[in-house]
């Protein structure tokens, strides 16, 4: 007589995954296909197995807050996250508790509400010095150059330092690392190749290597200077050199710089180039964005740049941000793996399953964004956002591990588009639609062309 399991797994793929590789819905490198199967197939929560591992998908507030908040501690990063240490090492999105939780203290200061003020001026006096630098009927790749804005921004906010040929290199060895994303994290084993002359491996090691060259360069030159600017980097040598034994070594400060080079940069960049598009395919909400910053700006003779202080009354302009976030979310997915069983609902799922929770999934549902698929900023007035489940829009994570520059990355965006509409209206000038690459963030996949019209005039 056999003995009945102890788990009771959701509704899901009979046979593991590799077996429906001839299916539309499978297919290497767009995992966003498989989550929107699964969500139209079996609903809130489904399961399926890969290698032997079950995977969950969760695809409901409820079920997602149990992961993030309510059962966090019975869960770490996933695989897939953690395969990225080979680039990021230990830095806060990479580590686990207790190390991830000291990191956060110690970086935490540098995003305190008084500090992300100061930020501001650099923010606006950044923006404006590209949008200036446009001309009336150019044409412009915005995500190129929303990816240059939002590298000098973290630059000189976060890390004091002037934006050299050096610094902007940066995005050129991510984009290659981007390039082999999928074959990074689906290589079997990578950590133990990477010493291999395999040519994904040897580009990936090239692109590494000249990053952490950059990122050593810039630490040294911290050092070198010997006082605190007041910026993230100083306080991380600053704890390097405390004597408490709490502080970074050199290595975690590498991985910590880089960590939030990359995060802080790319992630509002797509933000914002995504927003552009939107715009452009919807006059309607272009033209309440207009007026409200004619409103708050000025007009003619009298428009000037926004400040800090212009913040609290750019609603409409931070629910076009909101709303462009929806239906394009940078962090397009999560992860997590479970270490103990773990009970959700009338399922209970063993110890070593993989959860994932798509953002870009929930915020296209019917159920909580009515034609999900229309834009429409006025989804995220307070009363909306008020009705709305806490789970059904959670574009920076949530819980002990919701990113840290979360207040940094609202007041960036809505000051840069601020900045920038209120010079210019945009015109996409492809034929056809992008489409979003799912990467580590949420890229258009190819250029966005814009033809520039000002609105000076």
């Amino acid at each position: 007589m056999s003995r009945r399991s102890p788990w009771r797994l959701p509704p899901g793929l009979r046979y593991s995954l590799p077996f429906y590789s001839h299916k539309p819905w499978v297919k290497f490198g767009e995992p966003i296909r498989l989550f929107e199967h699964l969500h139209r197939t079996y609903g809130p929560i489904a399961h399926y197995r890969f290698m032997g591992t079950p995977i969950i998908f969760l695809n409901h507030p409820d079920y997602i807050q149990e992961v993030l908040v309510t059962q966090a501690s019975s869960f770490v990063k996933e695989r897939t996250v953690r395969r990225m240490k080979i680039l990021l090492g230990e830095g806060l999105i990479t580590s686990d508790d207790p190390l991830h939780m000291r990191q956060r203290r110690i970086v935490a200061p540098a995003f305190h509400r008084q500090r992300i003020a100061a930020y501001a001026e650099q923010i606006v006096t950044s923006a404006e010095h590209h949008a200036a630098s446009w001309q009336t009927g150019q044409s412009i790749d915005i995500s190129s150059a929303m990816m240059d804005l939002s590298l000098e921004i973290v630059a000189r906010t976060l890390f004091d330092t002037e934006v050299t040929d050096e610094i902007r290199r940066i995005n050129d060895e991510v984009n290659a690392i981007m390039r082999l994303y999928n074959f990074l994290v689906a290589f079997p084993r990578m950590e133990s190749v990477l010493d291999l002359p395999i040519p994904g491996v040897m580009q990936f090691r090239s692109s590494k290597k000249k990053l952490d060259a950059i990122v050593n360069r810039l630490i040294a030159e911290h050092h070198a200077r010997g006082v605190d600017q007041g910026d993230l980097l100083s306080m991380l040598i600053q704890s390097r050199e405390s004597d408490d034994a709490t502080g970074m070594t050199d290595e975690q400060i590498r991985d910590e710089v880089l960590t939030i080079f990359l995060a802080g940069y790319e992630t509002v960049a797509n933000a914002l180039s995504w927003t552009w598009y939107l715009l452009s395919q919807n006059p309607e909400a272009e033209a309440k964005l207009h007026a409200e910053l004619d409103e708050v700006l000025g007009t003619g003779s009298s428009r000037r740049l926004p400040t800090l202080a212009d913040y609290p009354a750019l609603r409409y302009t931070e629910q076009v941000l909101s709303e462009s976030m929806r239906l394009y979310p940078p962090a397009w997915a999560m992860g997590r793996m479970s270490t103990r069983p773990i009970v959700l609902g009338p399922y209970r799922i063993p110890p070593g399953a993989h959860f994932f929770m798509s953002q870009y999934i929930i915020s296209r549902m019917q159920e909580f964004y009515p034609d999900p698929l229309r834009f429409d900023p006025d989804r995220f007035t307070p009363e909306a956002k008020a009705a709305r489940p806490r789970f059904a829009y959670f574009p920076f994570g949530a819980g002990s591990r919701q990113c840290i520059g979360e207040s940094f990355a609202w007041m960036e965006g809505v000051l840069a588009i601020a900045t920038i509409a209120r010079r210019w209206h945009m015109e996409y000038t492809a034929e056809r639609p992008p489409v979003p690459q799912a990467k580590i963030t949420l890229r258009p996949r190819g250029p966005l062309p814009m033809r520039l019209i000002s609105r000076l005039n």
